[in-house]
């Protein structure tokens, strides 16, 4: 896989940031020593964090070397560390774990959390966002197109599985919570046009199916994919489409 692009992922910073702020509004901790961002990307979510809680210890976390680049820019006060979410343990002076469009791509990511949780001391906050979104059109659409030709790469482990349903995370977490609010939010995005939705997922789930092909493969890919959004997402009265994106939430606070 190819690095992530803050320059893409950035383009709807705004789009992305929302559920950021919507997550940390739920946290009800006034006073945090020390919090991590688990999978900070560019930083705009880190940023949050460091406006809330301008004094406490903010460290941000990715895998993604360009990611980080871009979020030292952003923030030069702010600590941040190459690492991979899928290995880090929390160490118990932390906090708030804050983790925002992360831990959805790791592999048996319910698994993690329960760890994640667990090495977390008494009162710490766990506050986690994922895309619940494999049934849009959006995603629905990458898989039609992965089997629409014989690729010369297997696309089969580009596609993402989708969220265990919301009790599944309440009966993991809940026997060691104080309190657990979970909920599901859909955001509509009005975007451009069909191509701006193209290039809203070409930064994340798309660029699975897109970097395993060769180069004119792409080109092909991305046609009939685009083809295939135009016609899921049609135009609104001014021209513009909705991009419907569901998104599931949790807070969880350490017994």
């Amino acid at each position: 896989m190819s690095d992530w692009s803050p320059t893409t992922y950035l383009k709807f910073e705004n789009e992305r940031t929302r559920p950021a702020l919507d997550l940390l509004a739920r946290v009800r901790s006034e006073r945090v020593r020390k919090a991590v961002d688990v999978g900070c990307g560019p930083g705009n979510s880190t940023e949050l964090l460091a406006n809330r809680f301008p004094e406490a210890q903010i460290v941000g976390l990715d895998n993604s070397p360009a990611m980080l680049e871009a979020a030292r820019r952003r923030l030069p006060n702010v600590q941040f560390e190459l690492i991979d979410a899928a290995m880090w343990t929390p160490e118990p002076d932390v906090k708030l774990v804050f983790a925002n469009a992360t831990l959805h791509w790791i592999p048996r990511h319910l698994e993690q959390l329960t760890r994640l949780f667990s090495a977390m001391s008494a009162g710490a906050t766990l506050a986690v966002q994922m895309p619940d979104n494999t049934e849009e059109p959006t995603h629905r659409s990458m898989r039609d197109v992965a089997l629409a030709r014989p690729w010369s790469a297997p696309l089969t482990e580009a596609v993402r599985e989708a969220l265990p349903p919301a009790r599944a995370y309440y009966e993991a977490l809940g026997p060691a919570t104080q309190r657990l609010d979970i909920w599901r939010t859909t955001y509509h995005h009005v975007l451009p046009s069909p191509a701006a939705i193209v290039e809203f997922v070409r930064a994340t789930g798309l660029r699975r199916f897109l970097d395993p092909l060769r180069e004119s493969e792409r080109a092909e890919f991305l046609a009939l994919y685009t083809d295939r959004i135009a016609a899921a997402y049609p135009q609104l009265a001014d021209g513009k489409v909705m991009l419907a994106f569901p998104r599931l939430f949790l807070v969880a606070e350490r017994a």
